[in-house]
């Protein structure tokens, strides 16, 4: 359990990286508890380019915020949470910036027209896609789409690797991609 790796990293004075999603806000508080104590590095996706992705979309929604806003998130059928922690990561950040926004997952049973503070999230699961998210910006006449593709797992654990890289330079604190990217 988290509970039990925060344990022993505090004792041993480990520094941890933490690459994993679906903390309730208890094991979250505990995580950020832990990193008082030693560094502490969190990220639900650990890919680089992903996390590009989220800054290029936020700085998209600070330009683009009279747009429609819509998320597509593709993976292979065994995926069991939808939507993914990616997506949620994505739409998060567009929050940030557009704080009015609100989470619509899936249309199916809506009989209502699309709101404009809406960001519509959805969960494709096929076949052996490894990851692939879209975040549409729909506007009049015209359309931007900002999207990342993952070709393998390994952009997981090469990204896991360069979180810990950075961390064991680090003092104790909650560390995530944006320390470590600048």
């Amino acid at each position: 359990t988290i509970e039990d790796t925060l344990n022993y990293a505090t004792k041993t004075k480990t520094p941890l990286v933490i690459a994993t999603t679906g903390f309730n806000d208890e094991e979250l508080g505990k995580i950020k508890e832990a990193s008082n104590i030693i560094p502490i590095f969190h990220s639900s996706n650990m890919s680089l380019g992903v996390n590009v992705l989220i800054k290029l979309v936020k700085e998209a929604a600070k330009a683009l915020n009279k747009f429609d806003i819509e998320i597509i998130e593709k993976h292979h059928n065994k995926k069991l949470d939808a939507p993914s922690g990616t997506a949620v990561m994505i739409a998060n950040g567009v929050k940030e910036v557009l704080p009015d926004s609100e989470y619509v997952y899936g249309r199916h049973g809506r009989s209502d027209k699309r709101n404009s503070n809406e960001i519509g999230i959805h969960a494709v699961r096929c076949g052996t896609i490894v990851g692939e998210h879209t975040t549409i910006f729909a506007g009049h006449d015209e359309v931007v789409e900002i999207k990342h593709t993952a070709q393998s797992k390994d952009i997981f654990a090469k990204g896991s690797i360069e979180a810990a890289k950075f961390l064991v330079k680090q003092e104790a604190g909650y560390y995530n991609m944006n320390n470590m990217l600048g």
